[in-house]
């Protein structure tokens, strides 16, 4: 490689990375909990949803309980189904009948809403109420707590739009490390001297772990980019092909199913049970889970239901049905079964499942969750190259401080993850009441307490050993708080086949363990210097 391509590259990697690193970080230890977000959830409550079953009947409860207390005439009606159906989340809109609209104060007033439901357990709630750690960790890894920031960046919320940069940026750094290290690949692929000096350990650290693990972080580079500033990459299609009308575009790739059926202002006279729909899906798409389900024009002539179900991945890696039906007539509005299913559906079901580890069960997750590991390491090196580097006699003292601070803010505020994630685990378990204010309050001061003591501190060896250390009690605490909390300890809950809450429990062990062992190591490690 000519010295001025290496010049560029190193350049390019260098800056890119160290612009994004805290944010990366944050996101890739988020992102590797977020594969467990489920079980995580179900860990909380002490509600496993393994060997679950649903009865189709329970969603017509729902309907006849929320007919009871609210009026549903001429309102869209939203089902995103969670765990097969068990959990999910309502979205009820306004309604489309001015006579309901003047009943509740006009047309100017809104009333729609958004519910989370538990269909097992008959529970609802509304979304701060209902929020938890595992949606917490999940929508932490693409920054929508930035959201509540009053800024919009025109194409996305704040915290949407921090995110996809990082991921955009992220794939640059990607791409010059790879062309930085290319022709040292082959040679240095399996080298690493962990018995050499510092500077050395963490270049071999970076370029090992980097390398290795460049498939899954280019895969989590680029489904981010799609899956956080997907708009932003439509606008120009939408603009070209159809005339800048995003609706078109939503409907063309089919996320969203329209129907020449407005609301006619006349009443529906049959019956409807959403449990006979519901049944009749599951016969035409056997070996499926029902996502979602749309119910449009509620009580008038022109309603009709949407069923979208998707192929489980132990079945079909991708694959999507949907079967619509107008209620009025029974006529079949479209049909398309998972063997029919487009490019289009194909392409949005290898994104998704490439992004979130949604194949393969528990040992893709915890692949998942390791390479994800491995990509915090890769970060933590790079910070601790970049600061060795700089750190010479050479350089002036100003940017020798100044670039000293750059790097203990930084492992202050990311080394702390571990233990603060760890703490606020055992405080959500034994609270009385959590909801999204309750588990902001903890993890957020719990954070900026810690990173703020670690920074006044100044001892990035230090911070390393106390988070690691802090973070390792804690971890192997958390199976033990549960334990007394819910009387159901890690073993029971294997013997019971409660693998979603024994998953969160042996995770945190295997964490602790790793962690000590690691301690370990490096008080060896420092013994054994001259």
């Amino acid at each position: 490689m000519n010295i001025r391509n290496y010049n560029i590259y190193f350049s390019t990697h260098t800056v890119s990375g160290i612009v994004i690193s805290a944010l990366l970080y944050i996101i890739f230890f988020a992102g590797s909990f977020s594969f467990f977000k489920k079980e995580i959830s179900a860990w909380q409550k002490n509600e496993s949803f393994s060997q679950q079953t649903l009865d189709p009947t329970v969603y017509a409860h729902f309907l006849d309980s929320l007919a009871a207390g609210y009026n549903l005439q001429g309102r869209d009606l939203s089902f995103y189904l969670q765990q097969q159906g068990l959990r999910g989340y309502v979205m009820i809109s306004d309604s489309q009948d001015s006579i309901v609209n003047m009943q509740r104060g006009g047309v100017g007033a809104s009333d729609s809403k958004y519910l989370v439901i538990d269909f097992l357990r008959n529970k609802t709630s509304d979304y701060a109420t209902a929020y938890d750690l595992g949606e917490f960790l999940y929508r932490l890894h693409f920054l929508a707590p930035l959201n509540e920031i009053p800024i919009y960046m025109g194409i996305a919320p704040f915290g949407y739009f921090i995110a996809g940069l990082t991921a955009f940026l992220f794939l640059f750094a990607l791409l010059t490390g790879l062309l930085l290290h290319w022709d040292k690949v082959k040679a240095n692929f399996f080298v690493f001297r962990p018995f050499s000096k510092w500077k050395t350990v963490w270049t071999d650290m970076h370029t090992a772990l980097g390398v290795i693990g460049f498939p899954y972080q280019f895969i989590f580079a680029v489904t981010g980019i799609i899956l956080i500033i997907n708009t932003v990459l439509l606008n120009p299609f939408a603009k070209v092909f159809y005339q800048g009308d995003m609706s078109k575009v939503q409907e063309a790739i089919e996320n969203v199913h329209t129907y020449p059926l407005t609301y006619s202002y006349t009443k529906l006279e049959k019956t409807f049970d959403i449990t006979s729909y519901i049944q009749l899906a599951q016969k035409k798409f056997p070996n499926s889970d029902l996502k979602k389900i749309t119910i449009k024009n509620y009580g008038d002539q022109q309603m009709h239901i949407i069923m979208e179900t998707e192929a489980p991945s132990k079945h079909r890696f991708s694959g999507a049905g949907i079967l619509a039906i107008k209620i009025a007539d029974g006529g079949i509005l479209e049909e398309k079964s998972l063997a029919e299913s487009s490019y289009i559906d194909a392409v949005k079901s290898i994104i998704y499942r490439l992004h979130f580890g949604d194949f393969g069960g528990y040992p893709i997750k915890v692949i998942y969750f390791i390479l994800g590991v491995m990509g915090c390491f890769v970060i933590l090196s790079g910070i601790l190259i970049w600061l060795v580097a700089r750190d010479k006699n050479n350089v002036i003292p100003r940017k020798r401080k100044f670039n000293f601070w750059v790097a203990n803010v930084f492992m202050a505020t990311c080394l702390s993850l571990l233990p603060v994630t760890a703490l606020t685990f055992c405080i959500v378990k034994l609270a009385p009441e959590v909801n999204q204010q309750f588990i902001y309050r903890v993890y957020f001061n719990l954070w900026w307490v810690l990173a703020l003591y670690y920074c006044i501190r100044r001892n990035i060896n230090r911070t390393n050993r106390e988070t690691l250390l802090l973070g390792a009690i804690a971890s192997l605490t958390i199976p033990i708080v549960n334990g007394i909390k819910t009387d159901d300890w890690l073993i029971s809950n294997f013997i019971k086949g409660r693998m979603d809450i024994f998953i969160v429990d042996f995770l945190w062990v295997v964490i602790g363990i790793v962690s000590f062992t690691v301690l370990y190591k490096l008080k060896e490690y420092k013994l054994s210097q001259p």
